[in-house]
């Protein structure tokens, strides 16, 4: 089973981030410039709740909202889960079924260590049977 930590090993630890007091707009540009679809909102460097696309539809938009004045603060997920670099990528797509989101944070020791997105659980499920079905064929061709 792969871990996070071992998923995080191989995309990287980068995280993008945006504290509460932000304005949405602030937050699209960021998301737009990395093409991501949300971003981890912290105060002194913990995660303290998920800026999405799917916020910024429902909060701002739908609401008629300005993305220049508001800040992240009014429209932010407040219920933020996050996971520990341990936990299987199984287990992480549990959690993000379970909860219709799309991002992860993963906090080790209180501190924010990195994102995991469906994509990338997605990504590394793919990888995991493309090298099993590899094995399995040359296994059977060494028979």
């Amino acid at each position: 089973m792969t871990t996070i930590k071992q998923l995080l090993d191989q995309k990287g630890h980068d995280v993008l981030t945006i504290g509460p007091d932000e304005t949405v707009l602030r937050a699209l540009e960021l998301m737009a410039s990395r093409n991501v679809g949300g971003l981890v909102v912290t105060e002194n460097g913990k995660p303290v709740a998920m800026f999405t696309e799917r916020d910024y539809a429902r909060s701002v938009i739908l609401k008629g909202k300005s993305s220049s004045n508001t800040p992240i603060r009014d429209v932010m997920s407040s219920k933020v889960i996050s996971v520990r670099p341990q936990q299987t990528i199984d287990e992480c797509m549990a959690i993000m079924t379970e909860n219709r989101f799309r991002h992860l944070p993963v906090v080790e020791d209180g501190k924010l260590v990195g994102l995991v997105s469906i994509g990338d659980l997605v990504k590394s499920i793919i990888d995991q049977q493309e090298f099993t079905i590899e094995q399995l064929k040359g296994y059977i061709a060494s028979g």
